[in-house]
């Protein structure tokens, strides 16, 4: 007779996941060097063998456009946990810091591809890579602003308690950062790394199909696909993207965003965790995998050991005369790289921009900044009550998070045979029907970010209105609104900024040789890329950028300022 054994028992399951554990790994091993394929190969193939509309090759483009898209999103995750926490943390560097990212989020894709394409191509000449570099670019554009505001703003306001908890305990910068500020900013980051990740498939026609006057380059890849599709006007070939996409967003869902999600919950700033706890079966099996506990081990062992605990409290007047000190140089040093780049460019508008042309441009702005305002604000009116609704329930979170991910990352060139029909069929107005695909990728940064803020909310504050009744519209006006607010500007801001950006690719619509195009900034810089005329190209750019900082500037800024100051938890 066999003797029962637990602990073999126990030992054998433990074996079991480390086996699944280990397939996963060459899978995404496989994966990339599937992706990997080709990048030495001379950039004259691709254009002697062009891309096929055969859905046989959508496995190998999807791959390819899945790894340049985590490529730009660990790049993005490098530059948020640097420039983010430089600006949040340094009053002198965050006067330009911030200013720099509002231009940056309000530069459309076209834009940078207009300016990097050459230089990303001159990295590596005549080889394929050179372009891989430039699309990699281009989706971080895409990613990495969101993750930086979001991250900043998390910065701004972690409570006082937890500070001086830190200052008890006495962390080193390094430890406090690891150990305090990211993991306080760890749930709202990983919904914005989500939303930059749906974002960037917003984008993916431009930054794979790149053409920049007489620069015409076609990598393999989703965006490519979609891009032959629309110009051979086939249904038939946009309906399989629309089934890959959907594959491959429900797949690194599952694995990979949705245990990110599970595992940051442990943040929250709950002594007491709801009643409904989220799971994920991929966290469940790295979490019972001894391969994955051994490297989890040998990462905190890293961090341990980088650790120096300061034995005493330093004066408090040489450290911060050491950082005045590197904060005013630093301070300098970006003060002159903008004046250099603002006489540049200055000197190339003077020399070229007539009076005329520039108040023209500046009225076209005036009438994309009217959409934008107008869909940020429907924008809000709609995914503010629904995204509080979703956070405050996470059983609803993991339903809703695959679904909006697929939305969010839907491109609005998908789209275009349905807008052009409808427009050409029924005479519509283009001002006014191709407005709402300036909001179709964008809306997605307020409901993320609402989600989050309301996941935030510690459970104390909830049995409290519970306990006191507090309901109906009191409730959204003392508890929900105010508690969400930080989140929801940071996210409208963001919003905006994409809007602006989606103007390019929305104001002007192309299903095969026809084309109907909208008054606006955005179909006036997309004319300027196609025809490669950078003159034009930089007088649209600089003028975006100045009416977007502008309106972050006058409003969102202080509202931002507002939020922070008055409903932060401390």
């Amino acid at each position: 007779m066999t003797r029962f054994e637990p602990f073999a028992f126990v030992r054998e399951l433990a074996s079991r996941w480390d086996a699944i554990a280990i397939i996963v790994v060459i899978g995404l091993l496989a994966f990339f060097a599937e992706a990997s394929h080709g990048l030495l190969e001379p950039l004259a193939k691709l254009q002697a063998v062009p891309l096929s509309l055969s859905p046989a090759n959508l496995p190998e483009y999807a791959a390819r456009t899945t790894a340049r898209m985590f490529v730009a999103l660990v790049l993005s995750l490098l530059f948020t946990f640097t420039y983010a926490t430089w600006a949040a943390k340094s009053p002198r560097a965050e006067k330009i810091l911030v200013p720099i990212l509002d231009i940056l989020q309000s530069v459309p894709i076209l834009g940078f591809l207009s300016v990097t394409v050459v230089f990303f191509m001159s990295l590596v000449p005549g080889r394929v890579l050179g372009a891989e570099f430039a699309a990699v670019f281009a989706i971080f554009t895409s990613q990495a602003w969101n993750m930086a505001f979001s991250f900043y703003q998390s910065l701004r306001t972690v409570p006082d308690e937890l500070h001086e908890a830190a200052d008890c305990f006495r962390l080193s910068p390094w430890m406090r950062f690891w150990r305090l500020e990211a993991p306080f900013a760890m749930p709202a980051l990983l919904w914005n790394m989500m939303m930059s990740m749906s974002g960037s498939w917003f984008f993916v026609v431009a930054s794979e199909a790149i053409s920049v006057g007489h620069t015409n380059i076609a990598l393999p890849g989703i965006g490519s696909y979609i891009a032959v599709a629309i110009e051979h006007r086939d249904l038939r070939a946009i309906g399989w993207a629309i089934v890959t996409m959907l594959i491959v967003i429900l797949a690194y869902d599952q694995l990979i965003f949705r245990p990110l999600v599970v595992w940051g919950d442990r943040f929250r700033l709950d002594q007491e965790q709801g009643g409904q706890v989220p799971s994920s079966w991929a966290l469940t099996m790295l979490q019972r995998s001894r391969l994955i506990g051994a490297l989890h081990s040998l990462f905190n062992a890293v961090l341990h050991w980088t650790h120096r605990e300061r034995p005493e409290p330093v004066p408090a007047d040489r450290p911060t005369r050491r950082r005045s000190a590197a904060d005013l140089v630093w301070f300098i040093v970006l003060v002159l790289l903008v004046a250099l780049a603002a006489w540049r460019i200055a000197r190339t508008l003077i020399a070229a921009t007539t009076a005329h042309e520039a108040l023209d441009v500046a009225g076209l702005a005036c009438v994309t900044l009217g959409r934008v305002l107008v869909l940020i604000a429907l924008a809000s009116v709609v995914w503010v009550p629904v995204g509080v609704w979703v956070g405050l329930r996470p059983r609803a979170a993991a339903v809703v998070q695959p679904v909006a991910q697929f939305l969010a990352a839907f491109p609005s060139n998908l789209l275009f045979p349905l807008v052009v029909f409808v427009i050409a069929t029924w005479k519509l107005n283009p001002d006014l029907w191709l407005s709402p695909l300036m909001i179709l990728g964008t809306q997605w940064y307020i409901l993320f970010n609402v989600i989050a803020g309301a996941a935030a909310m510690p459970m104390e504050l909830r049995y409290a209105t519970q306990n006191f009744g507090v309901r109906g519209w009191l409730w959204w006006r003392r508890v929900a609104l105010p508690g969400v607010l930080p989140y929801y500007v940071t996210g409208a801001i963001t919003a905006s900024g994409g809007a602006w950006n989606a103007s390019v690719v929305a104001e002007v619509v192309r299903w095969g040789t026809q084309e109907i195009q909208a008054h606006g900034l955005g179909a006036y810089i997309s004319e300027a890329t196609d025809a490669g005329d950078f003159h034009r190209i930089i007088l649209g750019i600089t003028t975006m950028s100045l009416f977007v900082v502008a309106l972050n500037r006058t409003f969102w800024r202080p509202l931002y300022y507002y939020a922070e100051r008055k409903f932060r938890l401390s």
